[in-house]
């Protein structure tokens, strides 16, 4: 049997080895894209602060592991997939023949169409090249403005404030983390920011970008208001899009990621999905989403390589999980966290509530402050 799964993180990696456990005899070849070894994106914000080395977001440390496992590493992008002929594509021409194939693409970080996003100095933060091109710029004063308070955009705000840059945040939400927390809840996190010294705009649109005429090699971004805000470098975390458009013509059925049954196979038999690119059920709606996180992507990715090895396993849906951590303030959002039409909820002292919430945790890293810096 000839599996060939396509992308090499955490899913991949996952995928691989469980169907290794499942299948001693079957032949394994994990694509990757980029060329450093497999690693994991979450890693990224500790590389930043000087935590980890890069190694030390290797998804495996162990040296050959790859190979004593006997799963084949190839650097190539996916251009196609050919269900008739049983084959994968990749961009060099180079085809691989699968019996089963997996679609473990993950997605890309948006380019907004605003004018200027493709001047040096503005980068995403997605992958290892994009944290090494911010790691060179984001120096100690330096003035960097940080497009999108999302989800990505929140867990790499300690890392550019550990670096001492001053920070500036435009979202173009009522609030930060629009998608996970309610207006109350992503509000109480914005005053946590600004506690922190980070400028906060929301219900804010960056609408250019330009070189700046004041100093070589710094940027001038304006806002829809009108305001202009000068910058050394610009982050763009505007959010992510699954890597579906190299399945087009495949017959693989697409709506924002790739449709998948109970167990992660899609539409076309023998090709499954996992991961940041698979579009499964919601256990609590009962609707598909994409439920783009790391522990939903490692379960998709075994599901998905035990029915690869004729298991016959299902799933009952995706639990909508987030936990987040800004500047150590951790928030957690689950399940219906925005509610339904006609459906209780809570507000009254809530404010009142998350702000005393803050005052201890400030008071607490104010106290661990204290005694490391008495050790």
């Amino acid at each position: 049997m000839k599996h060939v799964i396509i992308g090499n993180g955490p899913a991949g990696v996952v995928a691989a080895e469980t169907l290794r456990k499942a299948d001693r005899t079957c032949s394994i070849t994990l694509v990757g894209d980029e060329p450093e070894p497999p690693y994991s994106r979450m890693a990224l914000p500790y590389f930043m602060m000087g935590d980890i080395g890069e190694a030390g977001t290797y998804l495996r440390k162990g040296e050959g592991h790859f190979g004593t496992q006997r799963i084949d590493l190839v650097q190539g992008r996916a251009a196609s997939i050919d269900p008739n002929a049983r084959g994968v594509r990749l961009e060099d021409g180079t085809v691989l023949a699968y019996d089963r194939v997996l679609v473990a693409t993950g997605a890309h970080a948006i380019k907004p169409p605003i004018p200027g996003v493709d001047l040096p100095g503005v980068h995403a933060c997605w992958t290892m090249e994009d944290a090494r091109r911010i790691i060179a710029r984001a120096k100690t004063g330096s003035r960097v403005l940080q497009i999108g308070a999302g989800f990505i955009g929140c867990i790499i705000m300690e890392a550019l404030v550990n670096r001492g840059v001053q920070l500036t945040i435009v979202e173009m939400g009522d609030r930060m983390v629009p998608r996970m927390m309610t207006p109350v809840a992503g509000n109480l996190i914005r005053a946590w920011c600004e506690r922190k010294g980070i400028t906060v705009h929301t219900s804010a649109r960056v609408v250019a970008i330009a070189n700046s005429a004041a100093a070589d090699d710094a940027l001038v971004a304006m806002l829809d208001s009108g305001q202009t805000l000068e910058a050394d470098l610009v982050i763009v975390a505007a959010g992510v899009r699954p890597n579906i458009a190299f399945l087009a013509g495949s017959g693989v059925a697409c709506a924002t990621g790739v449709l998948v049954d109970a167990s992660m196979q899609s539409s076309v038999g023998g090709i499954y999905a996992a991961g940041d690119v698979a579009e499964g059920i919601d256990a609590s709606t009962g609707k598909r989403a994409v439920n783009a996180i790391q522990p939903t992507a490692v379960e998709q990715a075994r599901l998905a390589a035990l029915n690869m090895a004729g298991r016959g396993i299902s799933t009952r849906g995706n639990l909508v999980l987030n936990v987040l951590d800004t500047l150590g303030l951790v928030a957690t959002s689950f399940g219906q966290w925005a509610g339904v039409p006609g459906g209780e909820h809570v507000d009254g002292d809530e404010r009142r509530l998350g702000l005393e919430c803050i005052e201890q945790q400030q008071r607490r890293q104010d106290g661990e402050r204290d005694l490391g810096a008495q050790d």
